[in-house]
């Protein structure tokens, strides 16, 4: 600074300052700092002596800051009046537990003096209302208001810290229970009984946790319990089952006794997780008990691949969307003429980044999400048309079928002979052209409703061809039934046929039952010479396989039948 400039904090102390102590509303003082580096209380109001005697801090009140309790004050103090530059505010806790209280310091320059040297208004707020209203509300909002236990966040963090905590991730596990038919109690005895079976449940849980267990509330019907796993993961497959053990007593809800079962899921404590990651393992694994019907610990493996399936949904639609997807087909012949009698269309998709992504894998996802209906028409539709399309270019009417998969989600859920018709009228191509091929899964699943799709289907000409026959759980009463034209011989009978006695003579019996019904039957899986002339001989009608060709591009399809035809 240069010289014979004054700091704007060169002030005199005098009757301003005195004034706008009394004019404050809060406990307020002034302190200087003398030429020997003291401090030095030079004055203050009455509601500052009132404060700092609540506080035990007698000394500061009689000017003597060395010998006050909380030194960090004096601290504060001598720091902000070296240069004004320092930290000016500071929180302290006067007296512990319940009866603490808190206060927040705040300094403010006021300049300097030749007698006093530099000073500061000193401000004292009393914030333990606040605080104490601050805790009170984080206590409730890290409870749960039914049941009284510690909430989801809470629950959160009480991972996080045993994650925190030096040696402790490693030996303890993430439980979570899920209370089952929940929904279907809640909706037939009211509100009020559900919520008092919750508040049952949860004392029973509590009944059979170790000291030190932590237990919350986590959603509507679910729970997390944190345990201390001693003997690994068998320690929480123990708790598990204790708990599944003490839910087997019925509950007794507005004068009824009531079974309720829980599925529990177990996700082991890693040191460097992620809390949130941790619990969705635990409520992933819970998925998995529901479906094996036993407590399950989660598996990375399987996340990983619902991750994929979930991907591939996502994927797919948006495929289906931009056209994306291909039908190939895979010719059938027929097995004395050695002729292409017609197509099955099957569906491929190559993905940009992927690449070929199997229908073993999309197919399932598809039918889970109820993609399959939209799956399902663009493959009749394509189908129809490619036929349509095969009679243009030939200049005549082929002599050829196609074959269109429906899954059982699709008949159970679509208007199929709507469908079928549309896709016919559109390509303009007959019925009888048409062959709609359908798993025995489709007719057990609603027997009724199968019988009405396969007579629609009959109305319009089409061909309706029972696929993978003898792998499903079908009655023999509704082959006699139903109008059914075709059984498809599954592969895995057809396959084994070169070594396995039982298998010829399963194919045996499924070409007898089709020949008492006036059926024709197609062999799947015809890998060999060998096996297209044993299934001839055996008076097979038509057969597919690799030995003949694999699914073929629409173009590269039309091809073979021309090379096949017999003129």
């Amino acid at each position: 600074m240069p010289a014979g400039t004054k700091s704007p904090y060169e002030t005199r102390l005098g009757a301003n300052d005195r004034a706008l102590l009394e004019a404050l509303p809060i406990a307020a003082a002034i302190v200087g700092l003398n030429r020997q580096g003291v401090l030095k209380l030079v004055d203050r109001n009455p509601k500052f002596d009132e404060a700092m005697a609540t506080t035990g801090d007698a000394a500061i009140v009689a000017g003597n800051f060395t010998g006050c309790t909380h030194l960090q004050i004096a601290r504060l103090m001598t720091d902000f009046l070296a240069d004004f530059g320092s930290p000016s505010e500071l929180d302290f806790t006067d007296g512990e537990g319940l009866s603490a209280r808190h206060f927040r310091i705040k300094l403010a320059p006021l300049g300097r003096s030749e007698k006093y040297g530099p000073h500061c208004l000193v401000s004292l707020v009393d914030r333990t209302i606040e605080v104490q209203t601050e805790r009170n509300l984080r206590a409730e909002m890290l409870r749960d208001s039914l049941t009284g236990l510690p909430n989801r966040l809470a629950f959160t963090e009480s991972i996080e810290h045993m994650l925190e905590t030096k040696n402790e991730a490693s030996r303890h596990a993430v439980l979570v229970v899920d209370l089952r038919r929940f929904s279907r109690i809640n909706e037939s005895m009211g509100g009020l009984a559900g919520d008092e079976l919750l508040i049952t449940f949860a004392r029973r849980l509590m009944s059979v946790l170790r000291a030190g267990d932590v237990l919350a509330r986590t959603g509507g019907n679910e729970f997390g319990v944190l345990v201390r796993i001693g003997r690994g993961v068998g320690d929480a497959l123990s708790a598990a089952d204790r708990i599944q053990d003490v839910m087997n007593a019925p509950f007794k809800l507005s004068e009824m006794e009531i079974r309720v079962e829980c599925a529990v899921g177990v996700a082991r404590m890693e040191k460097g997780q992620d809390p949130e990651e941790l619990f969705r393992s635990a409520q992933f694994a819970v998925k998995q008990a529901k479906l094996a019907g036993k407590p399950q610990v989660y598996k990375p493996d399987e996340a990983v691949a619902a991750r994929r399936r979930f991907s591939i949904e996502t994927e797919l639609r948006r495929a289906l969307e931009k056209d994306q997807l291909k039908l190939f087909y895979q010719p059938l012949i027929n097995l004395k003429s050695g002729e292409v009698s017609g197509f099955e269309a099957l569906a491929r998709w190559t993905h940009e980044d992927r690449g070929e992504i199997s229908p073993t894998e999309f197919i399932p996802v598809a039918e889970e999400s109820g993609l399959i209906l939209q799956l399902g028409r663009w493959a009749m539709d394509k189908a129809s048309h490619t036929l349509a399309d095969w009679d243009a270019q030939v200049g005549a009417r082929l002599p050829v079928y196609v074959g269109v998969n429906l899954s059982a989600i699709q008949v159970a859920r679509d208007n199929i002979a709507d469908m079928v018709g549309e896709s016919l009228r559109s390509s303009g191509i007959g019925g009888d052209r048409l062959t709609v091929e359908l798993t025995e899964s489709s007719i057990v699943q609603d027997p009724a409703r199968a019988i009405r799709v396969f007579e629609a289907l009959k109305a319009l000409d089409a061909t309706v061809a029972m696929d993978d026959f003898g792998t499903g759980y079908s009655s023999l009463a509704y082959l006699q039934r139903l109008p059914i034209d075709v059984l498809k011989i599954d592969r895995s009978f057809v396959s084994g046929m070169m070594k396995d006695s039982d298998s010829v003579a399963i194919v045996r019996a499924v070409l007898s039952l089709a020949d008492a019904l006036g059926m024709s039957t197609t062999a799947e899986g015809i890998e060999s010479v060998e096996l297209a002339t044993t299934l001839a001989a055996l008076g097979c009608s038509s057969g597919q396989g690799f030995y003949f060709a694999k699914p073929l591009e629409a173009s590269a399809a039309l091809d073979y039948w021309k090379s096949r035809r017999k003129h």
